[in-house]
């Protein structure tokens, strides 16, 4: 897939789940109950053990169902070899310009994270196609409003604090997106294999994206 169309399918989704587990044959199922609940963008971070191998896992059995994505990722070697998995997007914590330069080479969108005014910039001149906001559970909503005042032209993604009372206000403030890690896939319910309980959570956040958009829509 060419990074324009991966770049608009996460920013017409709205939503990014962010799957981690200390057990990877789990995530395939944890892929398989997000799609049922409406979430069709989904990263794994390489903190999970044998991360290419659950991407390939994930990759194989949803196809173009899914558009799957590689999170964590430090360098350049992870972020080729996460590609070749089946990786469509490549999101980091931290700005590396060798991992940038590589998801260009390969046309794939990167979201590279930043967290201050100057981080934010950097990553979108060295080519960010969406700059991560991270971590977001320290500043919430008020900081990407903030942010997006003299850098209006940045997609900014909050990932870190977006949970179910905080969503709302993240989009409102102007998110193109939301990285949600265990407040969408959380831990318990992964540990109990309660993929029901995640598809509930899954239709939840899409239907907060929703009404946000269409009531921002109508103003």
């Amino acid at each position: 897939m060419s990074k324009p169309s991966a770049l608009a399918r996460v920013l017409e989704s709205g939503v990014v789940a962010v799957i981690r587990a200390p057990r990877g044959e789990l995530l395939a199922d944890v892929a398989e109950a997000l799609l049922a609940g409406g979430v069709d963008v989904m990263e794994v971070t390489f903190t999970v053990p044998r991360a290419l191998q659950v991407l390939e896992t994930v990759a194989d059995r949803l196809g173009d169902r899914t558009l799957l994505g590689a999170g964590t990722v430090l360098d350049s070697e992870t972020a080729r070899a996460a590609m070749l998995a089946g990786a469509e997007f490549i999101v980091s914590p931290t700005i590396n310009h060798d991992v940038i330069r590589l998801c260009r080479r390969y046309d794939k969108a990167v979201m590279p994270g930043a967290f201050t005014p100057t981080e934010v910039l950097a990553a979108w001149e060295a080519g960010a196609d969406i700059v991560k906001i991270f971590p977001s559970d320290v500043t919430g909503p008020s900081y990407i409003k903030a942010l997006r005042g003299p850098l209006p032209q940045v997609r900014m993604m909050p990932t870190g604090g977006v949970n179910l009372d905080t969503a709302a206000d993240f989009l409102r403030a102007g998110a193109c997106a939301l990285g949600i890690g265990s407040s969408l896939v959380e831990p318990k319910a992964i540990a109990a294999a309660d993929m029901n309980r995640i598809e509930s959570l899954a239709r939840q956040y899409i239907q907060i994206v929703r009404e946000i958009r269409t009531a921002m829509s109508n103003h």
